[in-house]
């Protein structure tokens, strides 16, 4: 494939500044089409972006023979059906995390990918952040010695329309449509980045429950797992606490110091050993996924490997679902 000309399925929020500008700034990368159910919203979308053509209809984007990529960015109950459409259609597929609802959708998108010989790609962008490559760096480099174990703890306030008498919850938070809650769609990257960092996962377990009421998903978590390398991992995922108990903090603990950051809101990483305190400033990129997809471009041009594609990205269900008991 000499130039990765994409269509996007569903120019919501997460296209807007996080994806779907990096298309057209990455070499050998155009954006030229996007479709969504509200063509009105469609159209809106193609012309702030400069996108040459809109669709309403997914058929219609999927067969456009202008398209030779496609980057499905709907909420995960259509993941599965759109890259089956697609990749019967002759097309790659790159598909926002979580990659599916549960572990076994992810395992049949796996399925096409193989009988269609067409590669598949999950926005685990993380992957390939400078931030997290960093932490991989100094994992790799045994600053801090051999790792013992991980601990990480996410704690955030309700969105605002979860809560109030006129309270309407997104989709986020609807299990039929998302997988699960506030829980599947943040602890999926953190999974992921962890294997990428300390290898497979192999075993979790842990307690899920809905303790406000706020909505129909569970809003508390807490699990343990095992690395196959014997490291250890303990995490606490509570999204009912007020404003000013909000927390992002990780830390992974070795034989010689430890490592402190933070997965979604923080910029530092902090690095404890006895030769004192080093601290690492690492802001995210305007577009977060820019780096993840010049990879996947790589790819599709013979001139690389994404670090992230279907048999990765489906390890963090896997994971979820052992923890929630799906």
């Amino acid at each position: 494939m000499d130039s990765v000309k994409w269509g996007i399925i569903g120019c919501g929020n997460v296209t807007e500044v996080k994806s779907g500008p990096a298309f057209n700034k990455v070499e050998h990368s155009e954006l030229v089409a996007v479709m969504r159910r509200d063509g009105k919203l469609a159209e809106d979308y193609a012309v702030r972006h400069g996108v040459p053509k809109w669709y309403d209809d997914v058929d219609a984007l999927i067969n456009d023979p202008e398209v030779n990529a496609i980057y499905i960015a709907t909420p995960p109950d259509m993941h599965e059906e759109y890259t089956r459409k697609a990749m019967q259609a002759g097309k790659p597929v790159y598909v926002e995390k979580p990659m599916a609802r549960n572990a076994e959708e992810c395992d049949r998108m796996n399925a096409i990918s193989a009988e269609t010989g067409l590669p598949l790609f999950v926005a685990y962008y993380r992957r390939a952040l400078p931030y997290f490559l960093k932490i991989k760096e100094l994992i790799d480099s045994k600053v801090i010695g051999d790792v013992r174990f991980v601990n990480i703890c996410l704690q955030w306030q309700p969105y605002d329309e979860e809560v109030g008498e006129n309270a309407k919850p997104r989709w986020r938070v609807d299990p039929a449509i998302s997988g699960g809650g506030h829980f599947h769609d943040l602890a999926s990257h953190q999974f992921d980045l962890l294997e990428y960092v300390f290898g497979p996962i192999k075993a979790a377990s842990g307690i899920s429950r809905n303790q406000a009421g706020l909505y129909e998903a569970n809003d508390i978590t807490v699990a343990n797992f095992e690395f196959e390398s014997g490291i250890l991992g303990l995490g606490s995922w509570c999204y009912t606490v007020n404003k000013e108990q909000r927390e992002d903090q990780a830390q992974i603990v070795g034989s010689k110091g430890r490592i402190h950051f933070s997965f979604f809101e923080k910029f530092d990483i902090k690095v404890e050993t006895a030769a004192g305190t080093e601290v690492f400033n690492i802001p995210y990129p305007t577009h977060v996924q820019q780096p993840l997809i010049e990879q996947i471009v790589k790819e599709l041009r013979g001139e690389g490997i994404s670090p992230s594609n279907g048999i990765t990205g489906a390890r963090a269900n896997h994971i979820m679902d052992w923890i929630t008991g799906k």
